[in-house]
């Protein structure tokens, strides 16, 4: 990669009217935000529609979009939504400084419901042909309309099992919602589209994020169960997460299934690969989530309260990257290589060429010893302040322990620890590493109130939104002339 910055702000953030947000008008306007900023890329979260506790880490599907992205405004300007029920929608989905989930859970589709049978009336054709080449959405639709007609996952045992008897007799009672959510991938795609391509004119390139493992309660495990460690009722055998880390004591308990990573080599791991291709259609770039996976993966028996009884067992390696690499030669992917890295792992990331990530949050140990300090950067890298599992650079400079932040102050050079979030984000800047990347929220100098996620922490998280107004004019200009000190300002066409 070039030398460029960007600034990490999930979609879900953004001030979007009706609940959270959009692909609309607040969209647009960041990316022009953005290319005022002299900013190359904007990183988002993963874009699926989510499930389990919010998180866009757990969704129903890993290949389809959101619906709750889709944006009404355009949808009326496109003669699919009428007036009154956008002011219906105003009324439902009152703006805020938090996404609220149980309000779109509970509304969302009855707003967009109406719009998608307008679009079969007047489009049907253009449906039936995306539906045709898209080969993963036949199975995710079915599950979207079977979680529907049996009130999420108490299915009968020959539906879970995906008996093709068995759904051949509800096609024609699940045949509305299969019609709905094909609708409603359609319009994501052709609002995403829309959108990247407003991007690319503007010189601003989209990095997408793609979680390691799929949901236990997604499509992808349901139809294809034979690329999963499951046992003979088609449950997991062992679940993923982590050993105990900064983050928790007791690990983090992830609960998706693991990967049959023998079943996917046989099969030239052509779930991965259709997987990175329909990424592909979205993103200038790959965000490659828990990296260290793919040498070793922690396996925790299924049932088990926390992540401290799993063992490690040993991932695809370098088969799945030369895969990645032979097919997508012209995309470029990152390595989130965070946690706890052993040899195996570096040497992994090492052979795949891909950079790593740097925390500057992380790199202030006192001994002075951490690699994640500005001065051990390598070109190859992705230097962050913080990624969504962090808090925000203004509550860690307040919350870290005495010894790290006297520590952080020295190195930067400041003598105030009110001064530690700005002097970050210069070190980042100026950070010989090829990409910097800051959340939003640093940048507007936001203190917990603005952090994203809590790992550990199930509930409460991937809520948190920009307000109207908050990007300025002034914040952009203070951007770029940072970006342009330090090497990084977009001034043209990427190479």
């Amino acid at each position: 990669m070039e030398r460029a910055y960007g600034v990490l702000t999930p979609v879900f953030s953004l001030p979007s009217p009706y609940g959270i947000g959009t692909l609309g008008k607040a969209a647009f306007d960041f990316i022009d935000f953005l290319s005022a900023a002299g900013a190359r890329w904007w990183q988002v979260l993963p874009v699926g529609p989510t499930g389990s506790g919010d998180s866009p880490y757990q969704t129903f599907s890993t290949f389809a979009g959101n619906p709750w992205f889709i944006d009404p405004d355009l949808l009326a300007a496109d003669d699919l939504l009428t007036a009154a029920e956008l002011r219906d929608a105003e009324t439902a989905f009152p703006g805020g400084a938090l996404v609220d989930y149980g309000a779109l859970c509970r509304d969302r589709l009855d707003l967009l419901r109406p719009a998608a049978e307008r679009l079969w009336q007047r489009n049907g054709a253009a449906l039936e042909a995306f539906a045709a080449v898209q080969t993963w959405l036949p199975d995710y639709v079915r599950f979207m309309a079977l979680r529907r007609r049996f009130c999420g996952t108490a299915w009968p045992e020959a539906v879970r099992l995906h008996d093709a008897a068995a759904l051949r007799a509800l096609d024609a009672e699940l045949a509305p919602d299969v019609r709905l959510h094909i609708a409603l991938q359609w319009l994501f795609f052709r609002q995403w589209d829309a959108l990247r391509a407003y991007a690319a004119a503007r010189n601003v390139q989209i990095l997408g994020d793609l979680p390691i493992y799929a949901a236990p309660d997604s499509a992808d495990v349901w139809s294809e169960p034979q690329f999963f460690q499951l046992d003979g009722q088609r449950r997991p055998a062992a679940v993923a997460g982590v050993p105990p880390d900064y983050f928790s004591a007791e690990g983090q308990l992830w609960g998706n299934p693991l990967y049959d990573w023998a079943a996917m080599a046989r099969d030239g791991f052509g779930w991965w690969l259709r997987r990175v291709q329909t990424a592909a259609r979205c993103f200038d770039a790959l965000r490659i989530d828990h990296f260290r996976g793919l040498a070793r993966y922690w396996a925790v028996p299924a049932g088990a309260e926390t992540a401290q009884s799993g063992c490690w067992r040993t991932g695809p390696g370098m088969a799945l990257i030369d895969t990645l690499r032979i097919h997508f030669p012209q995309m470029r992917f990152i390595a989130e290589d965070l946690g706890l890295l052993t040899d195996d792992v570096r040497r992994l990331r090492a052979r795949s060429g891909w950079p790593g990530m740097t925390v500057l949050q992380f790199a202030f140990d006192p001994s002075g010893g951490s690699a994640y300090l500005p001065h051990n950067h390598t070109q190859n890298s992705v230097c962050y302040t913080g990624t969504h599992d962090n808090t925000t650079l203004c509550a860690w400079a307040a919350e870290a322990g005495t010894a790290e932040r006297a520590f952080a102050m020295r190195y930067l050079g400041v003598e105030r620890p009110e001064a530690l979030p700005e002097a970050v984000l210069r070190a980042g800047m100026g950070s010989i590493s090829a990409l910097f990347i800051a959340p939003v929220q640093d940048w507007l100098q936001l203190g917990a109130e603005g952090r994203v996620n809590i790992p550990g922490v199930p509930t409460g998280n991937w809520r948190w939104r920009l307000l109207p107004g908050q990007l300025t004019e002034h914040l952009a200009a203070q951007m770029a002339d940072t970006a342009a000190l330090y090497g990084r300002l977009c001034v043209g066409k990427p190479s």
